[in-house]
């Protein structure tokens, strides 16, 4: 089956919590306007008119995983060369989420792209991309951190999200499947 770059399976936090998250990728989120706040599992995923065919497996799988509650408390950071860098938020606890991102791969095992990003999946809510020295960026994370209040919130479903061909075409939500 085919892949393709627009659509994904992610997990969104709830909208009554995107407050300071927004603020902070205005400032440095280029991706504001293509995706909402969320946390990858499978990207690239399937094309969305296959969505149908596959959501009975995704719900048989999620119906197996407990809902739990993740914090969103700490600011990390991947580089990407020299002066290339993506701020994130690190979800807690991590485990939960690579075993259910596990789980959900086992259905789909060729969507495994994020799990070749820095060697495993990481799961993380991208914030910004910053093109800056490792001094300049130590800065804008110690800043960030400083007025970062945690956010916690339960993960009980999961979200096919899918934008059309278009250059500027946003995210949308096709598809939701709950935990248990």
């Amino acid at each position: 089956m085919s892949k393709v770059y627009t659509s994904a399976v992610v997990i969104i936090p709830p909208e009554d919590e995107w407050i300071l998250i927004q603020q902070i990728r205005k400032l440095y989120d280029w991706q504001i306007n293509r995706w909402m706040p969320h946390i990858t599992l499978l990207y690239p995923f399937r094309p969305e008119h296959l969505f149908n065919k596959i959501l009975g497996n995704f719900k048989n799988t999620c119906k197996n995983i407990t809902s739990f509650n993740i914090t969103l408390k700490e600011i990390k950071s991947f580089t990407h060369g020299k002066s290339s860098h993506t701020i994130w938020l690190s979800p807690e606890p991590i485990e939960l989420i690579k075993e259910l991102q596990e789980k959900l791969l086992k259905i789909v095992p060729d969507c495994d792209d994020v799990n070749k990003h820095v060697k495993e999946y990481t799961p993380h809510l991208s914030i910004g991309q910053l093109k800056s020295s490792k001094d300049d960026l130590s800065k804008i994370i110690n800043q960030i951190q400083e007025n970062w209040k945690p956010i916690v919130f339960l993960i009980e479903k999961i979200a096919f999200i899918s934008r059309e061909k278009e250059k500027k075409s946003r995210f949308q939500i096709k598809k939701e499947i709950f935990l248990k």
